[in-house]
């Protein structure tokens, strides 16, 4: 088995919000994140996928197709969008780097051809990174 990675970049920003409590609450637990008006983040984005080197091509995954992948299901739905207001999952999910690094996964699940997803690791920059394995 061979493990593969592709790296890409976004731009996001997002709020942390908890609608079941209050204001006073969220700013206590959240501090500035709970500003509704956002802010913004780079993130950088590592997706690994495990997998058998085809004897023919030589390839676990074309890099290519790995690419146009991370791009429609990811990158042009992230990149450049308020995530709490224009990305699905997180009118219900706090847009956390941890919950951003299992929302990923679960929208690349069974969509790479020919390889198994093994990792997830979304980086906010410059220094705080969470990994995600799916379920074990």
């Amino acid at each position: 088995m061979v493990l593969l990675t592709r790296k890409s970049e976004f731009s996001s920003a997002h709020y942390y919000w908890n609608e079941e409590w209050s204001a006073e609450e969220n700013q206590r637990v959240f501090g500035r994140c709970a500003n509704r008006n956002g802010h913004g983040h780079n993130y950088t984005l590592e997706v690994t996928v495990a997998g058998e080197v085809d004897p023919v091509t030589g390839f676990v995954v074309d890099l290519k197709q790995l690419k146009e992948i991370l791009e429609d299901e990811v990158l042009r739905v992230y990149d450049h969008r308020n995530l709490n207001l224009e990305v699905p999952e997180f009118a219900t999910r706090i847009p956390t780097t941890e919950n951003i690094a299992i929302s990923i996964w679960e929208r690349l699940e069974g969509k790479i051809p020919n390889a198994q997803l093994h990792r997830v690791r979304v980086y906010e920059m410059p220094d705080l990174f969470a990994d995600y394995y799916g379920e074990r």
